[in-house]
């Protein structure tokens, strides 16, 4: 499905392909949270990097979280890189080089009309804010960290696959 999607001030505006693009992940990692979720959590989808087609580059700007290290682990930055527009601020999408075919729209940058999704699947729990509460169905899947499927091997364990495209 042919996915378009744009920051709000609209100077920034991108079309990517999504075999996978049911809005079902909800992340609760502290850069998500703080770069793209005011809710508490950023809801990214997965989509094909060398079919994303982009207008507006020069207004883009790219984050690379500092990461704190762990159990003595030495502080790191981030290998993903999250695009945003410089001039209105919106997160647009997170691409890592450790996965260089895969690209991340974050959902609420997509103006295409998406399926509802039929579940939901929390991750990075084990860093998600005190105040935030887990919505969602008593049977959503929940992580402390990250799920052991990918997004693709999720989407066809549940029979999801890509639905057809609404647009004539």
């Amino acid at each position: 499905m042919q996915l378009e999607g744009s920051c709000h001030c609209r100077k920034v505006r991108f079309t990517v392909d999504a075999a996978e693009p049911v809005p079902f992940m909800r992340c609760y990692c502290s850069v998500c949270r703080k770069t793209a979720g005011g809710g508490g959590y950023a809801i990214n989808l997965g989509a094909d990097t060398h079919s994303m087609k982009v207008t507006g580059k020069r207004h883009l700007g790219i984050y690379r979280a500092r990461i704190a290290g762990d159990g003595g682990a030495r502080a790191h930055t981030s290998e993903a890189r999250r695009y945003f527009c410089v001039r209105c601020g919106s997160a647009l999408w997170v691409w890592d080089p450790r996965w260089p075919e895969l690209v991340h729209p974050h959902a609420s940058a997509i103006d295409t009309p998406l399926p509802p999704p039929p579940a939901n699947v929390h991750i990075m729990l084990g860093s998600k804010a005190s105040w935030v509460k887990v919505e969602g169905s008593p049977g959503d899947p929940r992580f402390a960290g990250y799920p052991d499927m990918s997004l693709k091997e999720w989407h066809e364990a549940k029979g999801w696959g890509s639905p057809p495209d609404p647009r004539p």
